[in-house]
């Protein structure tokens, strides 16, 4: 085969995987709507890595609803208010990348939801401009609530350890909906290093994130309902 065939074939390829990557994720959304993934991108890598797969998927309504105001004060703050991606913060990285410092992040739970549902980790610009096609498809189709349910019990929170109830059960032999505030709080400062830290070691740093995180949540108020 000639070096101009297989370059064509290859660019066909790709346009094909791009193609099925577009127009694929809006049925699987529809039935996501009533049952809950089986699995995620993340859960297979970290299977192959070595680790373990605890997920016990839970209605939201059997999720503390401390655990569920934490996470949203923890992640997004404007998860209830905005359509699916929180523009104050993305003009603040903009400007940030523009001054030439490094971006914090940005990611609201939806865009965080439509990465844990198809995409792999990283932040490459594929994986970003995917995801930015991604979630508005998840606020249509599937609404605040569903996906909330769907994040709380897909998110890593330990080593092997995905969904509210996994965790509770992990970290603290109780159910999700049994969890105390404090508990809740403890849950939710995993969320940006779910391998690294232990909510059940009580050092002086996560004593100081909870106490910041509890605060939060009284603050925002108002701003949680979607949570209830």
């Amino acid at each position: 085969m000639r070096p101009a065939e297989r370059l064509r074939r290859l660019v066909r390829s790709l346009l094909l995987l791009l193609l099925g990557l577009l127009l694929l994720p809006l049925p699987v959304l529809l039935a996501y709507r009533w049952i809950d993934p089986p699995i995620t991108p993340l859960m297979a890598i970290r299977r192959a890595q070595g680790y373990g797969l605890d997920q016990r998927p839970v209605p939201l309504e059997r999720i503390a609803p401390a655990l569920r105001r934490a996470v949203i004060a923890a992640e997004d703050n404007r998860f209830c208010d905005h359509a699916g991606f929180d523009l104050p913060a993305l003009r603040g990285e903009l400007s940030r990348w523009w001054a030439g410092e490094r971006p914090r992040g940005a990611s609201t739970i939806s865009q965080q939801t439509a990465k844990n549902l198809f995409l792999w980790p990283g932040r490459d610009p594929l994986r970003k401009l995917l995801e930015f096609w991604l979630t508005p498809q998840l606020e249509l189709v599937l609404g605040k609530r569903r996906i909330l349910a769907l994040y709380l019990n897909v998110a890593e929170l330990g080593p092997g350890v995905y969904g509210a109830e996994a965790a509770a059960r992990h970290w603290f032999r109780k159910s999700a909906a049994a969890l105390s505030e404090r508990e809740a709080a403890a849950l939710a400062t995993l969320l940006p290093a779910p391998l690294l830290r232990d909510p059940t070691r009580r050092t002086p740093a996560l004593e100081r994130r909870i106490r910041t995180l509890e605060r939060r949540v009284r603050e925002l108020g108002p701003l949680l309902d979607c949570a209830r």
